[in-house]
């Protein structure tokens, strides 16, 4: 079901405007916990605009003035509702937060999908009807196993795990899933040193770079920093600063933004996982689509973990210009 009703929106993708055209325009909001700044949420709004115009819907994002709020966050979401809207696209950041202003949204019949971020018990936890976005666990999982093709041949291994946002759902759970490779890794290399840190970072640019680069500073036996984020581009921008040399510290994180397309080339970020941003924006909107017109169940979408190398980077910066990835 679920691979026939994302083939379906993605057909539906492809028609033209006139076809999609309702006399009465759906109306359709997403509120998410970034803030404009944020260039991975950029991409998101342009897939969210692009299907949006396809359909000839009455769309609009509603960005947080802080990146992480969740209050300002719930306060939007209460604002839009009011407006009773057909649809209403939602990051849930929280397994708590927004479950009563969802219920009460399904309840007055609002369509509502869980875009990016879902609640961590899934459709158990919240009344959200399909979410569309990254299995964040088995997603750092791939990133911590996929490093360690970097990790040298032998000697300790200091892994330091930066949790970007602590409590909130698509950090912790990334987190868990490097830290669940590591722990392997370290069972199956008995003989070696491995130790693995959890360090609360932040996500404001400068502070992560502050944190992560106090850290390195004081144990420059650090092997590895994983960002659960795209915020060890700043991190980076420190260790050159430095006169570290690329390499040195390994480092891997989330998202394809052009600033860590940079920062691969340049040697300093080994390994990233895409989860595609723009699908993200895009397919809810389809689905809300789908739902609205023929009664449609929207369903579930793995918008993927696809590991980026340094040798990928030349395909993928043309697009990441374009805001697209």
């Amino acid at each position: 079901m679920q691979k026939l009703m994302t083939a379906a929106a993605l057909s539906v993708a492809f028609l033209g405007t006139d076809a999609l055209a309702q006399e009465e325009p759906m109306s359709i909001v997403f509120t998410h916990h970034s803030s404009a700044s944020n260039p991975f949420w950029q991409a998101v709004k342009l897939g969210f605009d692009d299907a949006c115009e396809k359909i000839a819907a009455d769309c609009q994002m509603i960005f947080t003035q802080s990146e992480g709020a969740i209050d300002q966050q719930v306060a939007n979401m209460t604002t839009a509702l009011a407006r009773s809207p057909d649809a209403l696209l939602t990051s849930i950041v929280d397994n708590n937060a927004f479950d009563q202003i969802i219920e009460s949204a399904r309840d007055n019949g609002v369509i509502v999908i869980a875009s990016n971020v879902d609640d961590t018990e899934g459709a158990d936890g919240n009344a959200r009807q399909a979410f569309v976005g990254q299995g964040f666990i088995d997603a750092g999982y791939s990133l911590g196993k996929a490093m360690s093709d970097f990790f040298p041949d032998d000697g300790p291994i200091k892994a330091v795990v930066g949790i970007s946002a602590p409590g909130q759902n698509w950090s912790e759970q990334r987190g868990a899933g490097v830290m669940e490779y590591l722990e392997e890794f370290k069972a199956a290399n008995p003989d070696r040193s491995v130790e693995i840190v959890r360090l609360d970072t932040g996500t404001d640019g400068a502070v992560v770079a502050d944190r992560v680069g106090a850290y390195i500073n004081a144990n420059p036996d650090t092997t590895v920093y994983f960002d659960t984020g795209l915020w060890h581009t700043y991190v980076a921008q420190v260790l050159a600063d430095r006169g570290v040399a690329p390499g040195d510290v390994l480092m891997g994180g989330f998202d394809i933004v052009s600033e860590v397309l940079a920062q691969m080339e340049s040697g300093y970020i080994q390994v990233q996982v895409d989860q595609q941003p723009y699908m993200q924006g895009f397919i809810p909107v389809m689905q809300a689509y789908l739902a609205h017109t023929v009664d449609l169940s929207p369903a579930d979408v793995d918008t993927g973990q696809g590991l980026v190398f340094a040798e990928d980077v030349p395909a993928l910066k043309e697009l990441a210009a374009q805001g697209v990835r």
